[in-house]
């Protein structure tokens, strides 16, 4: 396996190709290759709204130039993409996510990518402190026999896997059963810093967890849940016991890959309030409004081995696996787990 590493880290780009950061011009090009890829995977397009690119391309502390690289066939076609995310202090579990065009898949396109990405993991060990474990993770849908092979390949092994989840709404879902003296209304502005607390406290129990600076984790919520393109605060449901946040189903009325289904961005209990049918409430009062809405099924993502019990939760609600993905991990420095994997931690 050393050997083969080794002559993998040394493939370049073939001749004529070229690399370089993103801009934001790119992203209508970027686009094109996602849905190209996704055609060719798993038979539909994953990515519908070229704004929720540019959205992730603009988050705090994600710079394109530096963070991704995209690759051009000498036709100036785009056929190969890569984004390294580092913006979660402390960096430990860097996110990479790429794509290859269906037809350069034996150019060693991936496999070049795959190594700058890892370099560019690298490049946070200084700024991360030395005692902790650093290894970053990569993914791709279980289908993607090719990309699998490619992370093996360069000494990434599997550790986990996630779903996503759908539902027909052919009919109104049950209604709610809530627990006694909880209620339930909709956010407000005056509510962020209080339902950021509260979806950070619900997922503390969640694989790959980590502790974030305050600030810095309410300027990524902020960004992704509220400030974008169709924010409805009327589809963000916030279980109250008394004036307690005690949970939350924070909604969107068109998921990022079907603009006919409804989808829930995130379903959180609080401790003290599990295993007391406010889950199944929150999310059957979620789907009732979504259908209310005029869309017939929803959807979302959840671990496959969620340490809460999740997945029976959506089962038990009539959600079905519609695509399983698979995540790999490579260590890079040995160290203090400091993320959650199980709920002794």
């Amino acid at each position: 396996m050393n050997a083969l590493l080794q002559d993998i880290q040394t493939i370049s780009l073939p001749e004529g190709f070229t690399a370089r950061g993103a801009t934001l011009d790119d992203v209508d090009a970027s686009m094109t290759l996602f849905q190209r890829w996704s055609r060719a995977v798993i038979g539909d397009v994953d990515i519908v709204d070229a704004n929720d690119i540019r959205k992730e391309w603009v988050s705090p502390n994600f710079d394109p130039a530096r963070d991704i690289r995209v690759v051009f066939a000498p036709n100036g076609q785009m056929i190969g993409y890569v984004e390294v995310w580092t913006t979660s202090k402390p960096v430990i579990h860097p996110w990479i996510w790429g794509r290859v065009d269906p037809d350069y898949q034996n150019h060693n396109i991936g496999v070049w990518l795959l190594n700058w990405a890892e370099e560019r993991a690298r490049q946070t060990l200084a700024e991360t402190p030395a005692d902790l474990r650093v290894a970053p993770r990569v993914g791709s849908y279980r289908q993607d026999e090719n990309g699998k092979k490619l992370f093996e390949a360069m000494g990434f092994h599997y550790i986990r896997s996630s779903y996503q989840m759908r539902i027909d709404l052919n009919e109104a879902p049950p209604a709610p059963v809530w627990p006694e003296g909880i209620t339930v209304r909709t956010y407000t502005a005056a509510d962020l810093e209080a339902l950021y607390r509260a979806d950070d406290e619900a997922f503390r129990d969640h694989f790959g967890h980590v502790e974030q600076p305050f600030e810095q984790g309410l300027a990524r919520f902020k960004h992704f849940m509220i400030d974008y393109e169709g924010f409805d605060p009327s589809l963000y449901f916030l279980a109250m016991d008394g004036s307690e946040i005690v949970g939350i189903c924070l909604c969107r009325l068109h998921s990022f890959d079907d603009p006919d289904m409804g989808y829930v961005n995130s379903l959180g209990v609080l401790r003290p309030w599990r295993k007391h049918g406010l889950g199944l409430a929150l999310l059957r009062h979620s789907f009732g409004e979504i259908y209310r809405r005029g869309q017939r099924k929803a959807g979302l993502h959840v671990d496959a081995s969620n340490l809460t019990g999740a997945l029976r939760l959506y089962e038990s609600a009539g959600m079905h696996v519609h695509h399983a993905s698979d995540m790999y991990e490579k260590e890079i420095r040995p160290g203090r787990e400091i993320s959650v994997e199980s709920l002794s931690t």
